[in-house]
C-alpha cells in the first residue's frame, strides 16, 4: 500500500505521514527532506539557491542515507527547499529516487507536494492536508520558538503565504491535490483528531 500526503507548508502532512506509517509499519519519506538537503549543500557550498544547473547537479548526487535532519531543519531551510523545488532540473533529479521508495516492496508512506499528482499517482490512499494560513503559520511559529528560532508572527505568516504562491504557481508539478485525493482540512482540528481522520481514509483501502 502507497500512502500518498500532500499540502502546503506547516498543514500538519509530515506529522500524519510519520503517524500513519507507525501504524502501518511502513517506511516513511518526507521528499521535503531531499529538496532542502540540495538546499543545504548549495549553501555550504556558497552556491546561488537560483542556479538550476548548480542544484541540479546537487540533487543528482543525493544520497538518501546521509540525511541529517537536525541540519534541514528550520524557518532558513524550508525557504531554501521551496526556491530549490522551484527547478524542473531539480525535480526532474529526484524523481526516480523517491519513485524507486514508493514502489518498494510492502509499499511505503511519503509526504510532500507532488506525491499524489506525480510521484506515485497510482497510490491507493491520498490525503490532500491543509489548513488556514493564519493556523498554519501559528504552528510554525510555535514549533520556531521551541526551537529558538521565530521571528515575529508576521514574518511567518509572510513567508507562508510567499511559499503558498511559489509552491502553487510553479510550471512543474504545482502544488495542487490529485483530482482522486481526500482533502483533509486540518483548521480545526487537533494531532490526534487529524489523524484519526487521515487514518479512517486510510483503512478503507487498507484490503
Amino acid at each position: 500500500m502507497i500512502i500518498a500526503i500532500d499540502g502546503p507548508a506547516a498543514s500538519g502532512k509530515g506529522t500524519l505521514a510519520k503517524r500513519l506509517a507507525e501504524h502501518f509499519a511502513l517506511p516513511h519519506l518526507d521528499t521535503g527532506l531531499l529538496y532542502r538537503a540540495v538546499g543545504r549543500v548549495a549553501l555550504d557550498r556558497g552556491l546561488e539557491l537560483d542556479d538550476a544547473d548548480a542544484t541540479a547537479e546537487i540533487a543528482e548526487l543525493l544520497d538518501v542515507a546521509e540525511l541529517d535532519e537536525t541540519r534541514l531543519r528550520g524557518r532558513e531551510m524550508g525557504e531554501a527547499a521551496s526556491i530549490v523545488a522551484a527547478h524542473p532540473k531539480v525535480r526532474k533529479a529526484l524523481l526516480d529516487l523517491q519513485r524507486r521508495f514508493a514502489h518498494q516492496r510492502g509499499g511505503a508512506v511519503l509526504d510532500g507536494r507532488d506525491i499524489g499528482t506525480v510521484i506515485a499517482p497510482g497510490a491507493e490512499v491520498k490525503i490532500f492536508v491543509t489548513a488556514a494560513p493564519e493556523i498554519r503559520a501559528r504552528r510554525r511559529h510555535l514549533e520556531l520558538e521551541k526551537r529558538g528560532d521565530a521571528p515575529p508572527y508576521e514574518e511567518v505568516l509572510a513567508d507562508i503565504r510567499k511559499r503558498d504562491a511559489r509552491d502553487a504557481g510553479r510550471t512543474d508539478a504545482p502544488l495542487k491535490p490529485a483530482p482522486d485525493a481526500h482533502v483533509l482540512d486540518t483548521t480545526a482540528l487537533d494531532v490526534e483528531s487529524a489523524f484519526a481522520a487521515a487514518l479512517l481514509l486510510a483503512n478503507r483501502h487498507k484490503d
